[in-house]
Order: structure tokens, then sequence, then C-alpha cells
């Protein structure tokens, strides 16, 4: 069994800045691309950025130049430190992963964690 587990997310004036944490854990052989995605209220859920295995990053135009995704192979662990945050960035952050287990390879999604940018 595969878990994502974020965290580092809050209530941030804008402005600011905020690091999140997404660690993967269990049966895990490869960890192929991992990313961040958020779902605002009403909106559909959207790619914030992706890293590749090989290092290799994407970026929303929205979070370009502000945000930075990083990937610590040895801890399973993915990041994204999101500097200079508005209000539009208020979402719920989730982060999710390709992942092999002796068995299969499939996508494995965290439970979430909740941005606030707010004055």
């Amino acid at each position: 069994q595969v878990q994502l587990v974020e965290s580092g997310g809050g209530l941030v004036q804008p402005g600011g800045s905020l690091r999140l944490s997404c660690a993967a854990s269990g049966s895990i052989k490869i960890i192929y691309a991992m990313s961040w995605y958020r779902q605002a209220p009403g909106k559909q859920r959207e790619l914030v950025a992706s890293i590749s295995s090989g290092g290799s990053t994407n970026y929303a135009d929205s979070v370009k130049d502000r945000f930075a995704i990083s990937r610590d192979s040895a801890k399973n662990t993915v990041y994204l430190q999101m500097n200079s945050l508005k209000p539009e960035d208020t979402a719920v952050y989730y982060c999710s992963a390709d992942i092999t287990t002796a068995t299969f390879q499939r996508n494995y999604w965290g439970q979430g964690t909740q941005v606030t940018v707010s004055s």
C-alpha cells in the first residue's frame, strides 16, 4: 500500500511564502513524475507544477517565477516553494505521483492541504 501525505499549508498574507511537502511511503519500488495540483472552490483541479524523475520541471503560467518544485528522491518527498503569494492562489493543494510497487504502476494522490492567501 502507498500513501502520500501533504503538509505545510495554512493562512498567509498576500506577498508571503509557504513551503508544501508531500512524502510518499509504503511498498514503493520506483517513483516517476511527482506533481502538485490545486483546486479552488467552484473550479476544476489544475496542474500547478510537475517534476520528472530526472529533475525536469514544468509550471503553470500563473505560477512561473513565483513557485518552485523540487524533490528529494532519498526521502520520496516532493516540495513546492510558493513565493509572492496572491489571493488567487487560495486553493486545496494536492500532490500526485506515478509510483511502481511490486505488482503494478499507477497514479496516487494525497489528501490535500489548504492554502489560504488573505489579509
